[in-house]
């Protein structure tokens, strides 16, 4: 049996804040190079015609055009035409 009574202490670790991931620029929306098409945790989708990728898996454009979603092989792919 426990000595002392529980004082209803929670054990939770203070809240963090959120990482803002997810798709900033959609598809028909006009970019410019260097702007940030999709910051995410992994490959959900991988860069196509006019997109790199950074070491943080960030999709970004490589050249002035507009952004299309589309799917090759199975996989999300995004391009800047």
């Amino acid at each position: 049996m426990a000595k002392t009574k529980a004082t209803g202490k929670t054990t939770q670790k203070t809240p963090r804040p959120g990482k803002r991931l997810g798709v900033k620029v959609f598809g028909g929306e006009k970019i410019k190079t260097g702007e940030i098409i999709v910051r995410q945790r992994g490959t959900k989708f991988f860069p196509g015609e006019g997109v790199k990728m950074g070491r943080d898996f960030t999709l970004y454009a490589v050249r002035n055009g507009t952004v299309k979603f589309g799917v090759r092989k199975g996989k999300k792919i995004v391009s800047v035409l």
